[in-house]
């Protein structure tokens, strides 16, 4: 077959495959066209998930009569002052989106510039310009698109169902809202009640005002403010605590010069900076603003300008990781159970209504089953039957205390140490309420926090066994133990081969004390298998100290001297993020004696 030139009609439609990939791409292109056109509201419509009508109208510039004709012509935008490629500072800027969108879909659109004496209005269907005609318009421009892909019936078959357009729309939309706190957004259609995000405040209360409207209030209320600034490029927005996680990396939202953009930069970065909070399964949300200037990235790498390459990508990733740490360690100890209210309303009372055959005469004046007795002579004063239904069995507190705590330590952050309930939670008092300790996940992160600080100041002191321990395991478990044993021995963990199926270990952390040595072994292995050697050294050895730190805490149900829990308690207010384990875990709640005198009706 000879090669021949294509009609413009069938280059338009291939261009078209480029840029509207469905009826999102059409919301997107259009309202950053509005967003360009200094628009303060901006109202977005959809039906039929956008396949049958779209339209979006805004208060923006508008367009003269001159601008119209052109603005339906392939490669020909407003954006570019001269042909600097480098030098984007507009959201639009390829001249492709207007006749792409025309080249498939029935295009109208309605605008009128300040200059003009009335509005404008020019159609394009299937590729095919109008006449332009005047029309009634107060203000900005009107874009209405239907029968999308008519052109091209081919395409209509790759399209989802109308429920999942729709909400890829809504997600367009929700990225440039958060974008663009300044301007007021509208999204209605689908028979759905319309959505209205309000113009918010400049400056970083108007922008979590506008994150918390989209990401939910639990995401407003546990908020961190993130900012670094380094060699002209600044990182600046909010990160959701460690208590609040995704189980996929979709809560995280990347914005580069007001552009929402999809990059893996953030994903590993993000990671990175999380990974001394967060189980291995579990995603922060966060909402990332990088500003820098036009020359140092490059936004024309993608049709659709989702995504962008850094002229130094290194040095942006190191922000971001910066940014996030910094952050999340001022905020170290703020955790789900104090800020957004979840243990106070877990103590809510909820009363079952009784059926209503209900007979109180054939309620039982105690338990059918034996109830257990206190321990010792208590168990003779519940001897009578109907007594029986008191007992409540031994108590689980440890309720050796003085009467009145030391008056210093009740202004301490976390009080002072009252009790010790179930033999795994130390009840603390402060001056204005409690707060109750998980003592492995607090003692977890002191251990890790000190591996840590012990493994970049001078390595990790060891214990050398005098009898060294044998662990059998399996010969491939064995074997991935055995190829990490140098990164391992950094950690003061030392193991050798002990024939086939057997490990010997010959010294082991200082701080873990007396350590299960096989079930430590048997968990590195495990965690090894999910690595590759692609994964950072320093990453490696985090791992290896958040097992080794679990495995060398105090444990749940080992019971506890005052001294002891007070002593725990000061050591988790020296420790940087205490406020989580290293599985992303609370290492404690508090409750204000207001809140206390709430539940109760006192308040």
């Amino acid at each position: 077959m000879p090669v021949r030139q294509l009609p413009e009609q069938v280059v338009n439609r291939i261009a078209a495959g480029e840029v509207v990939e469905r009826p999102a791409s059409v919301v997107k292109e259009l309202v950053e066209n509005a967003i360009d056109a200094g628009a303060s509201r901006i109202d977005i419509f959809s039906d039929g998930g956008g396949r049958r009508r779209i339209g979006i109208t805004d208060d923006g510039s508008g367009m003269t009569h001159g601008d119209l004709a052109l603005a339906v012509d392939r490669h020909a935008t407003s954006k570019l002052d001269d042909e600097d490629l480098l030098r984007i500072r507009t959201l639009g800027f390829r001249g492709e989106a207007l006749p792409s969108i025309g080249a498939v879909a029935r295009l109208g659109i309605t605008t009128r510039h300040a200059s003009e004496p009335h509005a404008w209005s020019l159609s394009v269907e299937g590729g095919v310009k109008s006449e332009i005609m005047p029309a009634a318009l107060s203000q900005g421009t009107r874009v209405e698109v239907s029968d999308l892909f008519f052109a091209t019936p081919a395409r209509l078959k790759f399209l989802k169902t109308d429920r999942t357009e729709a909400e890829a729309i809504r997600e367009v939309v929700r990225r440039l809202a958060m974008a663009r706190p300044d301007i007021a957004f509208t999204l209605a259609g689908e028979e759905r009640a319309p959505v209205t995000w309000a113009a918010a405040l400049p400056g970083a209360p108007g922008r979590l005002t506008r994150l918390g409207d989209i990401l939910g209030s639990d995401f407003r209320a546990c908020a961190i403010d993130v900012r670094a600034e380094r060699e002209g490029v600044a990182v600046e927005g909010f990160a959701a605590a460690p208590s609040l996680t995704r189980a996929n990396a979709l809560g995280q939202y990347l914005f580069v010069n007001g552009r929402p953009v999809r990059d893996k930069l953030i994903l590993g970065a993000v990671r990175a900076a999380y990974s001394d909070y967060l189980p291995r399964d579990r995603h922060p949300v966060v909402a990332l603003f990088v500003t820098l200037p036009p020359q140092e990235v490059d936004a024309n790498v993608h049709p659709a300008k989702t995504e962008v390459r850094f002229r130094n990508a290194g040095l942006v990733r190191a922000l971001i990781v910066h940014a996030l740490k910094e952050g999340l360690a001022r905020e170290g100890r703020r955790t789900a159970a104090n800020t957004d209210g979840a243990a106070l309303s877990a103590f809510r009372p909820s009363f079952a209504p009784r059926p209503i055959n209900w007979d109180w005469r054939s309620s039982p004046a105690y338990p059918v089953r034996p109830a257990p007795s206190f321990e010792g002579a208590a168990a003779t004063a519940l001897a009578e039957a109907g007594q029986a239904a008191f007992d409540v069995g031994a108590p689980t507190a440890d309720v050796r205390f003085e009467a009145q705590p030391a008056a210093d330590l009740l202004d301490r952050p976390l009080g002072a140490a009252r009790t010790q309930i179930h033999e795994t939670y130390i009840v603390s008092q402060t001056r204005d309420g409690l707060i109750v300790v998980d003592q492995h996940a607090a003692h977890e992160r002191i251990v890790y926090e000190r591996l840590k600080a012990s493994l970049a100041k001078n390595g990790v002191q060891r214990q050398i066994l005098l009898i060294p321990e044998i662990v059998e395991l399996d010969e491939a478990t064995v074997e991935k133990l055995l190829d990490r044993s140098e990164e391992l021995a950094s950690f003061g963990l030392a193991i050798d081969s002990f024939g086939p199926g057997a490990v010997a270990v010959r010294e082991t952390p200082s701080l873990l004390g007396k350590a299960n040595a096989a079930g430590l072994l048997r968990d590195l292995a495990e965690h090894m298998a999910e690595w590759d050697e692609a994964l950072p050294l320093e990453r490696r050895l985090m791992h290896v100290a958040a097992t080794m730190a679990c495995h060398g805490s105090v444990r749940a149900g080992r019971r506890l001297k005052p001294e002891e829990m007070n002593a725990l308690l000061r050591e988790m207010e020296d420790t940087p993020n205490s406020g989580q384990c290293n599985h992303g875990r609370p290492t404690y709640v508090e409750l204000k004696l207001a809140d206390i005198e709430k539940l109760f009706g006192r308040r």
